[in-house]
C-alpha cells in the first residue's frame, strides 16, 4: 500500500507537481544556501569577522559577565551564519531526500534527538579535551611550537 508524498516545501509555501520536481526544487535551494557560504568563505567581510561584544573589564562583576556570557562575547556573526546555513542544510537533506518528512513522529523524534545529544556529547568532549591541552601546555616545561 503506498502513501502519497508531500510534495510541497517552506511549509507549504511552495508547490510541486511531482516528487521529481520536488527533488530538483530541493536541489536548486541547497545550491543557493552552498554558494552563499562559498562566496562568505571566501571574501570574509570584515563587518562579519568581528565579534558583537568585547570582553568586559572591572571587577569580579565584569569577570562573571565574561563567564556567563563568553559564547556571546567571542562569537564572530561570520560563524553564527554558517552554524546556520549548516542546519537549514542538514534539515532539509534529512527532511526530503531521505524522506524523513513522509516518517511517524515518533521515529522522526528518535532520529532527531539521537543527533542533538550526540552533538552535545562531542562538543562537551572536545571543550574538555581542549581545556586539558591548554592546561598542559600552559603550566608545563613544553612549549607552544604551533
Amino acid at each position: 500500500m503506498a502513501h502519497a508524498h508531500n510534495l510541497a516545501i517552506f511549509r507549504g509555501t511552495l508547490r510541486f507537481k511531482s516528487n521529481e520536481q520536488k527533488i530538483w526544487g530541493v536541489l536548486v535551494f541547497l545550491s543557493i544556501v552552498t554558494a552563499v557560504e562559498v562566496v562568505l568563505g571566501i571574501y570574509k567581510p570584515s563587518v562579519l569577522m568581528t565579534p558583537f561584544m568585547t570582553p568586559f573589564e572591572g571587577g569580579l562583576g565584569a569577570t562573571l559577565a565574561n563567564i556567563f556570557l563568553s559564547p556571546f562575547i567571542f562569537l564572530i556573526p561570520l560563524n553564527l551564519i554558517f552554524l546556520f546555513l549548516t542546519i537549514v542544510k542538514a534539515y532539509y537533506i534529512t527532511w526530503d531526500f531521505m524522506h524523513m518528512r513522509d516518517e511517524r513522529t515518533s521515529l522522526k523524534r528518535a532520529v532527531v534527538w539521537t543527533f542533538v545529544f550526540l552533538a552535545l556529547y562531542i562538543a562537551v568532549l572536545f571543550l574538555t579535551e581542549a581545556d586539558y591541552i591548554y592546561e598542559v601546555y600552559r603550566t608545563s616545561t613544553i612549549k607552544w611550537n604551533f
